[in-house]
């Protein structure tokens, strides 16, 4: 299965949950201070990211 990992660049805020939560490691800060999906291919599906992010910035579709 893949997956496509989103984030809403207006509800971000940048505090880094997803990037410390991420088991495959799908996120980065970028140059922007907001959460960067670079590693899409690695996503496992497991959702932890739109679990601990407080600001509903994640989404993760399986495609």
């Amino acid at each position: 299965m893949a997956y496509v990992v989103k984030i809403d660049k207006e509800k971000c805020d940048g505090d880094g949950a997803c990037v410390e939560n991420c088991p495959v490691e799908v996120f980065v800060i970028g140059d922007d201070g907001k959460s960067d999906p670079i590693n899409q291919d690695e996503c496992i599906g497991c959702e932890t990211c739109m679990e601990v992010c407080e600001q509903g910035a994640v989404t993760v579709e399986e495609v």
